[in-house]
């Protein structure tokens, strides 16, 4: 978001777009585990970004565009009764966050006739690169962008992202190189560490965002 300071209007969306992302996506998780019986029948607590959010994940999105929220672990998500649905609740935090997405940016392409989609690339919109715009499509282009950017970077199948547990709870029997990743990539916060590194080198585009233009692109030109 920090390469977004020079479109103020974009960066300021950017912002509330990844506030919006990490509470759509905590409800999404919550509804979805009491809906397939894996909740733990209490009732559901209130949203609190300072619970929600994470700090790697707030320094991710600001100097990448875009981050995570709190870390759910595989261990907070129980399997017994059955893969599938322990698997759907770290889905519905990600999926939810595209889906929001897509109809922002489907109302973009109605409102401004899809002006830009057809060149503009998710990481862009995350770089706040949309100054040729008038501050509503900015404005709305950045929201759409944000909360797509955040549901793909979240399906990356590494911790501390939702991902990581839904290829975990794929697996019948995660073996000993999945459990590996758990010790280092979590318990040691090496994935944080190298997201970290990938949101902010090369500076000139940084590899996350080259990741998520590969991943996203296609969810912007279906509009264009």
């Amino acid at each position: 978001m920090l390469f977004a300071l020079g479109d103020p209007v974009a960066f300021v969306a950017l912002v509330v777009a990844f506030l919006l992302a990490i509470a759509l996506r905590s409800v999404a998780m919550r509804f979805t585990a009491r809906v397939v019986g894996l909740g733990d029948g209490a009732p559901p607590m209130r949203f609190s970004p300072r619970r929600e959010i994470d700090p790697f994940g707030a320094v991710c999105a600001a100097i990448g565009g875009t981050g995570w929220g709190r870390p759910v672990t595989v261990d907070e998500v129980p399997r017994w009764r059955g893969r599938g649905r322990a698997a759907a609740v770290f889905a519905a935090g990600p999926v939810a966050c595209i889906l929001a997405g897509e109809l922002i940016i489907a109302g973009y392409a109605l409102a401004y006739a899809g002006a830009g989609l057809e060149t503009v690339e998710p990481g862009w919109i995350l770089r706040g690169g949309l100054g040729v715009l008038d501050y509503g499509a900015q404005i709305v282009l950045s929201l759409g962008g944000g909360l797509l950017g955040f549901g793909l970077l979240a399906l990356i199948p590494i911790p501390p992202l939702d991902g990581f547990g839904i290829l975990w709870h794929a697996l019948r029997r995660p073996g000993p190189g999945m459990n590996w990743m758990r010790l280092w990539f979590e318990d040691k916060n090496f994935g944080a560490l190298l997201l970290l590194v990938f949101a902010f080198f090369p500076t000139s585009y940084p590899v996350l965002l080259w990741v998520i233009d590969v991943l996203g692109v296609l969810f912007l030109r279906i509009w264009a």
